[in-house]
């Protein structure tokens, strides 16, 4: 039962209809509830009237402070007695929005009020984050750190607060059933089982614990995103570990206790989850133990292990999205286009899919989240548990995999599934170019094999440029090499290995390497490989590796908001069988060699040449016969411009004569080549503008249902 609705009933609040103001009714205090502090400030008087147990009569919010001359405000102080005169709790309550540094602020305010009023524990709550002090009665000024406050009739508070099987903090309700402990803490001691938040708090927590590592800047962001992800890793890490009903968690925070001794605790969690996971992060945790103590108090309470998983991989998703808007903001692909492409597929759990660019691990996600759908198609969540778990949770462990060329981003990647409960385990730091054996070779995964996967789902980087001399897989590719010009006359077969070549057309490339037959590519590519006139190779190469899907045209502003401005489409590609890329291929040298030989294509040319020689000697024999006199390099210097003229003439011609056979060649290969439809499709409106704000309206869902139909056809159909 909810907290406030269960203090509507009991009678200790009311509203308004609107439910604009709140009343206290014990004190017949009115508030306005749309003030975020009140909402926070409801919840703690709540809980410490129905789950810590105590006298609403002893628990009176907005409690006149004397501060030396000054008059100030305690939100809420607990009483020991019924007359109110023995202050036992000060409650100092704040929005959930509040930085760490405002609550740092908050914490002295309300220390300051319980040693002015002589109480005895001191509770600061932004919901968000809590804290809470023991007041010593030698040194009251000097604190000690406490994992909860007393629940009502505890005379002694236990070293701890969270247990596996305890009672829930946010409803009321009896007690699970948690062992007694071993020490007599009270008899009423009850113990808390950590809780299941929301996307938004979850959200909320990520941020604001993240902004406490960064400080402002006293800490690079990206470097504060991966001292965070760490303790996440290790907050995960203590909720799966065996333990029995009882027993403590520990990443928490334990009374009279050091912020070194915890930061011990911490740094042997995150050992014991290295050693399992040995990939996720090779570095040590770089934080003190002043900042552990603070990412603590932010985790501390909450269960992402039994999280909704949408919600916390939604939540997670909308942390990152905030920080990979930065410096990382090439790593990160919008999720409506994400979205498009992954419900575009006929992805399922018995399918292999590879992200060669992985980025943040968005595209494996979203594959991951189709087949948990799927799940719950096909088995009751409640009654078929281990069924519906296992489907999707086999195809994170065996079927999803990731490539990623930034250790940073790849580290996020792995976070990120772990977060999603798994999957993780594929997704390797590494240069997506290398061939399958390297590899293999450097992530000691031997499943990163050519011709295994079912689909890629990517979005590789645009206009990097990978050079021979920096590279030395560049040969590997055909894409590496210069193409053998079919229209030239001096015959030359050799193969040339290109200077550089751009990403995004070698891993056309790759991809197709590691598809099955008849696999599909969905790929983000710049319009330029579709229609500059220098990018025909590309284009010629790609109709005999695959069978042309679709083209779906992006907005100009696709990629705006992470950075990047250049003109994109989605490419859906089906990689041919073999003897259909090699009919393809004969039926193309055919096709030329039947246009040189009808066209008479050298013969030409070479009797053009003929005419160019006589032409050049007849201009040097006017020169000489001009001038008997000259040497033979001044009848070369006189004539040299009638000569140029000459080579330009005979040059343009056969260029002339090379664009109509090309033009000729394309034509007819139309003819030729088997005919097939292509969906095409353009996209002016993705759901988003060029600052990112939501336009709502996004043409891709439309556009993805059609093209999933047409692709469903041409699986049955196209065998």
């Amino acid at each position: 039962m909810n907290l406030i609705e269960t203090g509507i009933e009991k009678g200790l609040v009311r509203f308004d209809e609107e439910r604009n103001f709140i009343t206290y009714i014990h004190q017949n205090k009115k508030r306005n509830f749309s003030n975020p502090e009140e909402k926070v400030q409801a919840e703690a008087f709540l809980s410490l009237v129905l789950i810590y147990g105590y006298p609403a009569n002893r628990v009176k919010n907005y409690v006149s402070v004397q501060m030396g001359s000054e008059t100030k405000e305690a939100d809420i102080i607990v009483y020991a007695d019924d007359e109110c005169e023995s202050p036992f709790i000060v409650a100092e309550c704040k929005k959930e929005e509040i930085t760490d540094q405002e609550f740092n602020k908050a914490v002295d305010q309300a220390y300051s009020y319980a040693v002015a009023e002589g109480g005895k524990f001191v509770w600061i709550t932004s919901r968000i984050k809590n804290e809470y002090y023991e007041v010593p009665e030698k040194k009251p000024k000097s604190r000690i750190s406490a994992p909860d406050v007393p629940q009502f009739g505890v005379k002694k508070l236990a070293p701890y607060k969270y247990v596996k099987g305890g009672i829930s903090q946010s409803e009321t309700g009896e007690a699970g059933e948690v062992k007694e402990p071993t020490v007599d803490y009270g008899k009423q001691q009850k113990f808390f089982e950590l809780v299941v938040v929301s996307e938004s708090e979850l959200t909320k927590i990520f941020i604001q614990a993240h902004q406490a590592l960064w400080g402002g800047g006293q800490r690079n962001p990206s470097v504060a995103f991966d001292e965070l992800d760490k303790l996440i890793f290790c907050k995960i890490w203590d909720e799966k570990h065996p333990r029995k009903s009882g027993d403590p968690y520990d990443f928490q925070i334990f009374r009279d206790e050091t912020p070194d001794e915890l930061l011990k605790r911490v740094k042997a969690l995150y050992s014991q989850g290295r050693k399992k996971d040995p990939e996720v992060f090779k570095e040590d945790i770089n934080l003190s133990a002043d900042e552990t103590q603070t990412i603590v108090k932010y985790l501390q309470r909450i269960n992402l292990n039994k999280t909704d998983l949408d919600s916390k991989g939604k939540a997670f998703e909308t942390f990152m999205d905030s920080y990979f808007r930065g410096d990382f903001g090439q790593y990160f692909t919008p999720r409506p286009i994400v979205k498009f492409i992954v419900a575009s597929l006929p992805i399922n759990n018995s399918k292999r899919v590879l992200d060669t660019s992985c980025g943040s691990g968005g595209f494996l996600l979203y594959a991951l989240d189709k087949v948990r759908e799927q799940a719950n198609e096909f088995y009751d969540k409640d009654k078929e548990e281990k069924d519906h778990y296992k489907h999707w949770h086999d195809f994170a462990e065996k079927n999803l995999f990731g490539i990623e060329i930034n250790d940073q981003i790849a580290r996020t990647a792995k976070m990120n599934m772990i977060i999603h409960d798994d999957g993780h385990t594929n997704v390797i730091a590494a240069d997506g170019l290398l061939s399958d054996e390297e590899l293999r070779n450097k992530s000691k995964n031997k499943e990163f094999e050519y011709d295994t996967f079912d689909f890629i789902i990517t979005n590789p980087p645009f206009g990097s440029i990978i050079k021979q001399t920096e590279k030395a897989y560049m040969h590997q590719y055909s894409f590496g090499k210069k193409e053998l010009d079919w229209l030239s006359t001096n015959g030359t077969t050799k193969e040339i290995i290109r200077d550089s070549q751009s990403t995004e057309i070698l891993f056309l490339e790759q991809c197709h390497k590691f598809l099955t037959e008849q696999g599909y590519l969905a790929i983000v590519i710049p319009d330029g490989i579709l229609t500059n006139s220098g990018l025909q190779y590309v284009r010629d190469n790609l109709e005999e590796l695959y069978r042309i899907v679709a083209v779906v045209s992006m907005p100009q502003t696709a990629f705006t908001k992470t950075g990047a401005g250049v003109k994109s489409s989605v490419l859906f590609l089906r990689k041919h069988k073999g003897k259909a890329s090699e009919k393809i291929s004969n039926q193309k040298t055919k096709l030329k060699t039947t246009l040189m030989k009808d066209n008479k294509f050298i013969e030409t040319v070479e009797k053009w040449e003929k005419e160019k020689i006589v032409a050049i000697k007849k201009v040097e024999d006017e020169a000489k016969k001009k001038n008997p006199k000259s040497s033979k390099k001044e009848i070369g210097e006189s004539s040299k411009e009638e000569k140029g003229k000459l080579q330009t003439a005979f040059t343009d011609k056969v260029n002339l004569l090379r664009e109509e056979l090309a033009e000729k060649y394309l034509a007819a290969k139309q003819q030729v080549l088997d005919d097939y439809p292509i969906f095409m499709a353009i996209a002016e409106d993705i759901g988003y503008d060029a600052t990112g704000r939501n336009t709502g309206n996004n043409e891709l869902i439309e556009i993805s249902k059609e093209l999933s139909k047409f692709i469903t056809h041409i699986n049955k159909t196209e065998k």
